[in-house]
C-alpha cells in the first residue's frame, strides 16, 4: 500500500487499488477476498424497516453456550442482528490470532492455504475462509518498570512493575484473551489472579467493575477489523491498575460498521463471555471516543442495561444526523472554490464560516495528506487550463470532513478496495447506506434509499440576516449550490495515484464534483435532493437516531480542538443535551466536560461515575440529577487540569437562549450550515416542512433584509417553498420520543 494511501485529516485512511491479482494476494502480500457466495445480488430488493423501536423489542434468548474455552471458536451467526454480510475481510492474522479457519473449498472469501505452484507461476488455494473465525487464545502481558507500554510476559521477567490490590503490592500482570464472536474479534483484559492458570482465569484481583471500551471511526461494513492489544492496554492502563476489567470488540468499533443492532448483539455476547469467566460485575461503564461515544448514546437508548454509565468522549449524538450538515460541506466548498471562485470574499476561510457555520481560520496551514490533495488539485486545474482555486487558511469542512461524503454516500467507492479482487469489488455496492439497507430499504433501481435532503434549505440565511452577504449573493448561492446525484448515478471517485492508476490526473476532484448535481442548464437553478420519507422514518424506527431519552449517567467529555478545525466540534455535545431536554424535560443525567487539549480528564470521569452510580444505588427513588455528586457537575478544565468553572449555568449560551456562561466564554462553540439556514442545535431534522416564499416574507424569515423585490427569484429557486423550522421533521414517526411503537409519519 505504500504510495497509495492518503490520510484524510481527522477522518479516514483511504487506500486505492489498481485491481486484484489472480492468486488472491494484494499489495504487500495482503490476502484478498476472491469470491462471493452463490447467488449474491447486491441489488436484491428490501423494504424499509417498519417495526417497533429497538427499545420496545424483546431480544431472543441466547442459544450459544458460554464460556468459549481456549482453543474453541465463538458463535459466528448473530443472535438477532443477522444475516451475515459478505464479502467479509479477515483481520485475524493482523490481530495476532493467526490465519482464519478454513470453512469452504468453493472459493468463497479469502484463501487460507495454497497448493504447489501451478505451471503459470501462480498458487491455487485449496481452502478459503468466508467468516474469518479463529480459535480463542490468551496471553499474559506485564507493565515493565519505567516503561510506557505493556510487553508479553514469559513467566520469568524480573522488571515487572507493581500495583496495590486489596492493600498488598502485586505484579502488574494482565491476562488478555482474544477470539471471535459474531465473526468479530473480541478482547478481554483483567488482572492476573493470585493462583490462576492461563486457561482458568481467577477474579480475586478484579474490583467487580467492568469497562466496555468502544472505538470509533467511520465504517461501511464488510470488515472484521483489526484488534489491538496494545491500544486497549495503553488506553485503560490506569483503570487496569485499579482493578477494573476491560472488554472490547472490533464489532463495537464503528470504523468497521455502523450497524447499531449488530453492535448491540456483539456487545451482549462479549459481556456474556466475560461473565461466564469472571462473574457478574457490579456495573459496566462504557468509554470511547467519536463513533465510540455514538455507540454509547444509542445502545443506552436502544438496549437499557447493556451499559450502566457512559463516558462519551468527542461525542456526536449519532452518525446519521451528523451527515445532514456534513454532506453540505463539499457542495459549499465547490461553490466557493469553483462556481463563485471569482468572488474574493471566499478566498478567506473565515468568510466561509458565515455560510458553513463550522469553524474556519485564515491562519491555519495545510499539512500532510491535506497538502498533497491541494497540490494535486492545483496541478489538475492547470492541466485543464482552468484557474486554480485560492483560499487563505482552512475550514473544518476541509480539514475535518473532506472524504466523508464519498465514503458514506457513493456506492462505487470503498477505501479498502485493495483487500478485494476487482471482480468482487465491482459486484458489491459500497456506502454507509448500502451497508444498512436492510433498515433503509431499496428504491426502484435497487439502491439504498437515502434520508438526506436539502429541498427548501436556504443556505447562508443567517449571513443574509446579518448583512454579511447581499441579497444577490444569497440568491446566487442558493441557485447554484445544487445537491448530490442519486447513488445509482454516481461514478467512481476521481482520485489520482502518484504511482499510477485508472484516473487521469486532469480528472482529479477533491470535492467529488462529478457526483454533484448542478443541473443540465446553468440558466436554471440547480436541483435539490429530496430525501426519502420512508428511509427517514426507518432511521428513527430502527434506533439509528438518538432521541434524547436514556436512563444512565453520562459524562460527555472532550478536549477543545476548535482551533485545529478538528471534526469533533464541541457543539455536538450540546446537540445531545438539547435532544435530552426535549425528550426528558431536563438533562440532569448528563455532565459536559471540556478541557484544554493538554489535559485529559478521563481518569477523573471514571471516579465521578463511580460516585454517581453508588449514590443512585443508595437512593434509587431519586433521579440521576438529584443524586449527582459535585464531582460530576458541568465543568471546564485548563491545561494543568484545574477546574476553571463548574456548575449548572457554565455552559449556557445562544444554544439555549441564555446569557453566556463562564465555560462557554472560555471554550465557545460554533454552528453548522443547517443552523445558519435557520435550524436549531438539536440537528435531528432530515426533511424540513415547507412554507411558500410569500409566507416566509410575511413571517419575517429574512429579518431586517427586505427580500420582497426578489420574490420572483426566490420562487424560481425554491418552487416547492422554503424551510419552516417551526415545524417538526416531516419524516419522523409520531410518538417516538418516548420509545412508543410507531403510530405514523408527520
Amino acid at each position: 500500500m505504500k504510495g497509495r494511501r492518503w490520510l484524510w485529516p481527522g477522518l479516514i485512511l483511504v487506500g486505492f487499488a489498481v485491481g486484484g491479482q489472480s492468486d488472491g494476494r494484494g499489495q504487500l502480500g495482503q490476502r484478498q477476498v476472491v469470491g462471493l457466495p452463490p447467488g449474491y445480488d447486491a441489488g436484491a430488493p428490501t423494504e424499509p424497516y417498519a417495526g417497533p423501536h429497538p427499545s420496545r423489542l424483546e431480544r431472543p434468548a441466547e442459544i450459544f453456550r458460554f464460556p468459549i474455552m481456549l482453543g474453541q471458536v465463538g458463535p459466528a451467526e448473530p443472535l438477532f442482528a443477522g444475516p451475515k454480510q459478505y464479502p467479509f475481510i479477515c483481520d485475524t492474522a493482523k490481530s495476532g490470532l493467526g490465519v482464519p479457519l478454513a470453512d469452504n473449498s468453493e472459493g468463497i472469501g479469502t484463501p487460507v492455504d495454497s497448493t504447489e505452484a501451478a505451471t503459470d507461476g501462480t498458487r491455487k488455494s485449496a481452502a478459503f475462509s468466508k467468516d474469518c473465525l479463529a480459535p480463542t487464545k490468551a496471553w499474559y502481558f506485564y507493565k515493565p518498570v519505567g516503561a510506557k507500554h505493556f510487553a508479553r510476559w514469559n513467566g520469568e521477567s524480573e522488571d515487572v512493575d507493581t500495583i496495590t490490590v486489596n492493600g498488598a503490592r502485586v505484579p502488574f500482570i494482565v491476562r488478555v484473551e482474544m477470539g471471535t464472536i459474531n465473526r468479530f474479534i473480541y478482547l478481554i483484559a483483567a488482572l492476573k489472579g493470585a493462583r490462576e492458570l492461563i486457561d482458568a482465569p481467577a477474579a480475586d484481583r478484579w474490583n467487580r467493575r467492568l469497562i466496555y471500551q468502544f472505538y470509533g471511526g467511520v465504517g461501511i461494513g464488510h470488515r472484521q477489523g483489526r484488534a489491538s492489544v496494545k491500544a486497549v492496554l495503553d488506553d485503560r492502563r490506569e483503570q487496569l491498575a485499579q482493578g477494573y476489567a476491560v472488554v472490547a470488540s472490533t464489532g463495537t468499533t464503528s470504523r468497521n460498521h455502523f450497524d447499531i443492532w449488530l453492535a448491540e448483539d456483539t456487545a451482549l455476547r462479549v459481556k456474556q463471555q466475560f461473565v461466564a469467566l469472571y462473574g457478574e460485575p457490579d456495573y459496566t461503564v462504557g468509554v470511547g471516543a467519536s463513533g465510540g461515544a455514538i455507540q454509547q448514546y444509542l445502545l443506552a437508548q436502544n438496549r437499557p442495561g447493556l451499559i450502566d454509565a457512559a463516558i462519551a468522549q468527542y461525542s456526536y449524538p449519532d452518525m446519521i444526523t451528523q451527515t445532514i450538515p456534513v454532506f453540505d460541506c463539499e457542495l459549499l466548498e465547490y461553490y466557493f472554490d469553483v462556481t463563485d471562485g471569482n468572488n474574493r470574499a471566499w478566498r478567506k476561510a473565515e468568510h466561509r464560516r458565515w455560510i458553513e457555520g463550522f469553524n474556519a481560520s485564515n491562519r491555519h496551514e495545510s499539512s500532510g495528506g491535506l497538502m498533497k490533495i491541494e497540490v494535486t488539485t492545483r496541478v489538475a486545474f492547470m492541466m485543464r487550463g482552468e484557474s486554480v482555486p485560492e483560499r487563505k487558511g482552512d475550514t473544518e469542512c476541509v480539514v475535518g470532513w473532506r472524504g466523508l461524503t464519498p465514503l458514506v454516500l457513493n456506492p462505487r467507492f470503498a477505501h479498502f478496495e485493495s483487500h478485494l479482487t476487482r471482480d468482487v469489488f465491482e459486484q458489491v455496492r459500497w456506502s454507509y447506506f448500502e451497508d444498512l439497507k436492510r433498515f433503509f430499504g431499496t428504491d426502484a433501481r435497487g439502491y439504498a434509499r437515502i434520508p438526506w435532503d436539502n429541498v427548501g434549505v436556504q443556505y447562508g440565511l443567517g449571513a443574509l440576516q446579518n448583512k454579511r452577504i447581499t441579497p444577490k449573493q444569497f440568491l446566487r448561492l442558493n441557485a447554484r449550490i445544487g445537491s448530490w446525484k442519486p447513488p445509482a448515478d454516481m461514478q467512481r471517485e476521481h482520485y489520482w495515484l502518484i504511482d499510477g492508476g485508472e484516473s487521469e490526473l486532469s480528472a482529479f476532484s477533491p470535492w467529488s464534483a462529478h457526483n454533484i448535481n448542478l443541473g443540465a442548464e446553468r440558466t436554471r437553478p440547480a436541483p435539490r435532493f429530496a430525501g426519502d420519507l420512508e428511509a427517514i422514518a426507518a432511521a428513527y424506527r430502527s434506533g439509528q437516531v438518538f432521541l434524547g431519552r436514556i436512563d444512565i449517567p453520562v459524562i460527555d467529555e472532550r478536549l477543545y480542538l476548535e482551533a485545529e478545525l478538528d471534526m469533533h466540534h464541541t457543539a455536538a455535545s450540546f446537540s445531545a443535551r438539547a435532544r435530552m431536554i426535549a425528550a426528558q424535560g431536563d438533562a440532569g443525567n448528563q455532565a459536559i466536560w471540556v478541557s484544554d487539549k493538554a489535559y485529559d480528564p478521563t481518569p477523573r470521569a471514571f471516579a465521578a461515575i463511580d460516585q454517581w452510580l453508588r449514590a443512585k444505588r443508595a437512593r434509587p427513588e431519586l433521579s440521576w440529577a438529584q443524586v449527582r455528586p459535585g464531582t460530576a457537575s458541568d465543568r471546564c478544565f485548563d491545561a494543568r487540569g484545574r477546574v476553571m468553572f463548574k456548575g449548572d449555568r457554565v455552559w449556557d449560551g445562544n444554544w439555549n437562549q441564555r446569557p453566556t456562561g463562564a465555560c462557554m466564554r472560555a471554550y465557545p462553540i460554533y454552528s453548522n450550515s443547517r443552523m445558519v439556514a435557520g435550524d436549531g442545535i438539536t440537528g435531528d431534522r432530515f426533511k424540513c416542512a415547507l412554507q411558500t416564499v410569500s409566507a416566509a416574507l410575511d413571517g419575517g424569515v429574512y429579518g431586517p433584509v427586505d427580500m420582497r423585490p426578489y420574490q420572483s427569484q426566490l420562487e424560481q429557486i425554491f418552487p416547492d417553498g422554503v424551510c419552516d423550522y417551526r415545524q417538526p421533521d416531516q419524516g419522523r414517526p409520531l410518538d417516538l420520543a418516548g420509545g412508543d411503537e410507531v403510530k405514523g409519519v408527520h
